[in-house]
């Protein structure tokens, strides 16, 4: 997808020292492999994190699955068959009553944390990879509710109620009709006790029930009884729940703007100062950080400083692809921004910081919940673009258990990387934090490394596959490092991004 002058370059620093736990709080049971990206394009980040893989910033991370405290499973959702929860059409309307009427529900837990920033993860200094370097890299040629009753089996629940009010017998006839599930049928008159005939019924039972047949064809002819109209059949859509206030005249009041995250983009930098003071303030209010360590060039690190390169495609979303913050305004001021990233196969949710004050309105499920409409929206502009990421679940943690709410949604095999249902992966999940999600033990890494030596790195501006490298500087004993390098991006990965050597 990237033009022929677009690479991904990284800087491997392996995942040998553990460091807290923003889930369990384990000060050094949190382990994971590292590498820093100078720069990416979208579809090699669209590969690593169908890896398992994750940014923070410009620091892109994988947690080692068997060894860390808290295992954390990729988890996407299905945008296009989505539909919204009892529990999500409650914080849609909460969100449109506010709007509409200015009801501030009451402070409340909201049950919903987003996730702990990397901090204690983050890299180790990076090396300089000048202009020059790229320069020339750039040049060179190498080569996924029920619906309600029908309404058949509604009006015939109706008519068999109606008819068991004429008679005992007629009772009884009901109830069978209803158990047995199948359409009543009127018995033919009896003809005396010849008991292979059905009893003698009353005349007086008989003519209520032709004419309470005939009031019914009447009815339903007159269109008396219809069907039930067709919401009940086809619930309402997520995009149905969003835009129910937009139909007041207040709904102005909230607007919500996506921006890139472009310094030289006038909507980026002119609100940038206002999105950096309600991180902090999100950041100590929330999240309980000093103000240390929240300041503008943290904010700037870990939510502006992006290593994905924006891209456009003919067949691709109208924006393009890249690091977005999507904005939340409301009465004139942000008070809330999620941070996403436009794949092409999906968007991915990177962080959400809100205004402290409106932690009542559940602002992480509500922006998860628009995040997936305008998924979907992108999806008609772009075909593959179909599935919302939401990061990592991580079952041992309840809390961050919220995430398997968004479904139908699949969890990745940290052994095959594919995709498996969450419904499949809950039972084992509570039986072990650990566990390999795909059942069939045939089923193996389709990227696994075979040839280590057609990884490519870049080493004095220079690009070459690592087999030359290796043969050029035969002291070196990076070897084991590269190989699992290779095995953790997999081998067309490795084949394309280029692996800083210095």
């Amino acid at each position: 997808m990237a033009g022929n002058n677009s690479y991904t370059i990284v800087e491997y620093f392996g995942g040998d020292d553990g460091y807290r736990c923003g889930y369990c709080k384990n000060d050094k049971g949190n382990f994971s492999h590292g590498m820093w990206s100078h720069s990416m394009t979208v579809q090699d980040y669209q590969d690593l994190i169908d890896r398992g893989w994750r940014r923070s910033g410009k620091y892109v991370y994988k947690p080692i699955m068997k060894k860390t405290c808290c295992p954390q499973y990729t988890i996407r959702c299905h945008a296009l068959n989505f539909q919204p929860s009892k529990s999500h059409k409650k914080i849609l309307k909460k969100m449109n009553k506010y709007i509409s009427k200015g009801d501030l529900p009451a402070a409340q837990e909201d049950g919903e944390p987003m996730d702990s920033v990397c901090e204690d993860a983050g890299p180790r200094e990076p090396t300089k990879v000048c202009q020059s370097d790229l320069k020339v890299v750039a040049s060179a040629d190498i080569k996924d509710e029920i619906p309600n009753r029908s309404a058949a089996e509604e009006v015939q629940k109706n008519s068999v109620g109606s008819t068991a009010g004429s008679s005992e017998n007629s009772q009884n006839d009901s109830a069978s009709v209803s158990e047995g599930g199948t359409d009543a049928k009127a018995p033919n008159p009896g003809l005396g006790a010849d008991p292979s005939r059905p009893p003698s019924r009353k005349a007086k039972d008989l003519r209520k029930e032709r004419r309470l047949q005939k009031d019914q064809k009447r009815q339903h002819g007159a269109g008396v009884l219809p069907p039930k109209p067709a919401h009940t059949n086809q619930p309402k859509t997520l995009e149905e729940f969003i835009n129910e206030s937009l139909e007041d005249s207040s709904s102005d009041r909230l607007e919500v703007r996506l921006v890139p995250v472009n310094f030289e983009d006038p909507q980026f930098s002119a609100s940038y100062q206002q999105s950096a003071a309600l991180y902090a303030r999100y950041q100590m209010a929330i999240h309980g950080d000093d103000p240390s360590e929240c300041r503008e060039s943290e904010f700037r690190r870990f939510l502006c400083d992006s290593p994905l390169e924006a891209e456009h495609s003919p067949d691709g979303p109208e924006m393009g692809y890249g690091s977005f913050h999507q904005q939340y305004w409301l009465d004139g001021r942000i008070v809330a921004v999620g941070v996403i990233d436009i794949l092409p196969t999906c968007v991915s949710s990177v962080y959400l910081y809100y205004h402290p004050d409106f932690t009542s309105l559940s602002l992480g499920s509500y922006s998860a919940l628009r995040e997936i409409a305008f998924t979907r929206k992108l999806q008609k502009q772009s075909t593959k673009l179909c599935y919302y990421y939401l990061g990592f679940y991580v079952h041992s943690c309840p809390k961050m258990r919220y995430k398997g709410q968004y479904r139908p949604a699949d969890l990745l095999c940290p052994e095959s990387y594919t995709w498996v249902s969450v419904e499949q992966c809950i039972p084992l999940l509570n039986n072990s934090r650990y566990a390999r999600l795909n059942q069939d033990p045939d089923a193996g890494d389709s990227q696994a490394v075979k040839d280590v030596g057609r990884a490519l790195v870049l080493h004095k501006r220079t690009v070459m596959p690592y087999i030359v490298y290796s043969c050029k500087f035969k002291g070196r004993s990076d070897k084991a490092e590269v190989q699992e390098y290779a095995s953790l991006v997999g081998q067309d990965c490795a084949e394309r991004i280029l692996l800083y050597r210095s």
